[in-house]
């Protein structure tokens, strides 16, 4: 292709009126990337009473994360090399078809397999939805378009538990799967109706060998965690095994990216301060970050008997919570060009927040736990993109792509294996308090404890002796998150600031040395 093609395929040449049309289909594929992470959450205790095994209630939620985290940088890369829409909507394929099986699933092992095939595309529609935006859109322009963007996630918060809920209480869990489909093809005929761009390729070298040692990694650090926790015991041969394939498949993707001419994580980046501290907050962050919005609705359902649909209704406080300071932060961040405060003050809050979810009983009013909820989405909030604005202002332009993708890489990496952690703690805690609650024994009868609905219909005293036991339980996953956020906010003190750059550059120039 000829340099002046090469400019004409350029961004920023599609009208007002096309940009919208395009933004339609990409918002659609953005929404069910962003449904998906709220919309689980309050089916998950209904799905783990049908399908069985609430040991492995987070893998559903952890599977997902895993391959979405690992496969988010690889599609960046390849829509490079055969054009954006077409890996976009290989990306939607893939998603949808993994929603149609999770919707069949007849076990619970089959719905973990086809979550993990549904984050294979999820982590595609993110980011090639932003770079598709990036592709049409000038970038002296791209601000009167975040809105739409954040009306999708606005959407997707309120709507998700909601959504969930409803579909759980009504047709059916499944249907929360099933959902996606008349949303998918609309993005489908959207994109391909109207995202008419040039195919610009770029040559890249793809590190699939990377991302396949990363997956590897955490993988087995994951089943660990799982399985030493609740069958083997940590320091079994097995575990133990697991943990040195751990330790293994880590050095060597270390190694393989420090030799990767494209790597899918550059180690050189590790040298910016701004750049290693972010990050290593946005990991500790995503470690306590699902502990609230996965097992709090398991507590409303288990033990203060709300059905999925109110559930939904009952988290609305944290997406309220999340709202106010992500905007608040954002605004004050433009006006002031500073951003250190922002984690600090959001590993404090969300410290206070797991703290107080942590006392919650069984008597807990829902008031009570409602300004929990909300002080829990608070801390979110300051946290979520404060971070990522002080990592791609402390980079030069030409990393900005990888660092916001590494970003996101931490955070959901964090997140994964958070899960996996308050999943091990609570089935194993739950165990303990109910034997503490039966005198050294298991409950008597047939008390199935992976039946979050039939809790509620168990006979007196048994009922109220499960019920303090799953508290207790839930109570021990908030504090397991407290050291993580204590962490995090120990990281955030070494978190160097940098006057953000203007639309000039200002600033560049001092985070090149940062």
């Amino acid at each position: 292709m000829s340099v002046r093609e090469e400019q004409q395929a350029a961004p920023g040449y599609l009208p007002h009126r096309q940009i919208l049309i395009v933004l339609s289909g990409v918002a659609a594929g953005m929404l069910l990337a962003a449904l998906d992470q709220s919309i689980v959450g309050t089916a998950l205790p209904r799905i783990v009473s049908e399908l069985g095994g609430l040991d492995k209630l987070s893998w559903v939620v952890t599977a997902y994360l895993l391959t979405s985290t690992a496969a988010t940088p690889l599609w960046g890369k390849i829509s490079d090399l055969y054009g954006r829409r077409v890996i976009f909507q290989t990306a939607i394929g893939i998603f949808l078809l993994g929603s149609v099986l999770a919707g069949l699933s007849q076990d619970i092992g089959q719905l973990i397999a086809f979550r993990a095939l549904q984050g294979l595309g999820g982590g595609g529609l993110m980011s090639l939805a932003f770079s598709i935006i990036g592709d049409v859109i000038p970038p002296r322009e791209r601000g009167r378009y975040q809105g739409y963007f954040g009306a999708v996630w606005g959407t997707s918060s309120v709507a998700g538990p909601l959504l969930g809920g409803f579909f759980t209480d009504g047709p059916g869990w499944r249907w929360i799967f099933w959902i996606n489909l008349p949303i998918g093809v609309i993005s489908l005929i959207v994109t391909s109706v109207a995202l008419k761009m040039p195919t610009v390729r770029r040559s890249h070298r793809i590190d699939y060998l990377g991302a396949t040692l990363i997956v590897a990694a955490v993988s087995c650090f994951l089943l660990y965690l799982d399985w030493a926790g609740n069958k083997l015991g940590w320091t079994a041969p097995g575990a133990l095994a697991l943990l040195a394939a751990f330790v293994a498949f880590t050095a060597l993707f270390v190694l393989v990216e420090l030799r990767a001419p494209e790597p899918i994580l550059p180690m050189r980046l590790f040298r910016n301060g701004i750049f290693s501290v972010g990050n290593g907050f946005n990991f500790l962050a995503g470690l306590a970050m699902f502990g609230g919005m996965i097992f709090l609705p398991v507590y409303l359902q288990a033990v203060q008997g709300m059905s999925p649909t109110v559930s939904g209704l009952a988290l609305l406080p944290a997406v309220v919570g999340i709202f106010s300071t992500s905007i608040t932060s954002g605004q004050l961040m433009s006006r002031t060009g500073r951003y250190k405060i922002f984690p600090i003050l959001g590993a404090a809050v969300l410290l206070v927040a797991l703290w107080l979810l942590s006392t919650i009983r069984v008597d807990t009013p829902y008031w009570q736990v409602a300004i929990y909820a909300y002080f829990f989405g608070a801390g979110l909030g300051f946290t979520m993109q404060t971070v990522v604005t002080a990592i791609q202002n402390a980079v030069e332009r030409a990393d900005m792509g990888v660092a916001t993708s590494s970003a996101t890489f931490f955070r959901m990496m964090g997140a994964a294996i958070g899960t996996a952690i308050m999943g091990a703690v609570l089935t194993s805690r739950l165990a303990h308090h109910l034997a503490a609650e039966f005198g050294g024994r298991m409950p008597p009868g047939n008390v199935n404890a992976d039946n979050v609905q039939a809790i509620q219909h168990l006979p007196q005293p048994v009922k109220d002796h499960v019920l303090v036991a799953f508290t207790n339980a839930i109570d021990d996953v908030f504090l397991t998150s407290l050291p993580f956020v204590v962490a995090a906010l120990v990281v955030a003190l070494f978190l160097k600031e940098i006057p953000l750059a203007s639309r000039g550059g200002e600033g560049q120039t001092q985070a090149g040395a940062a």
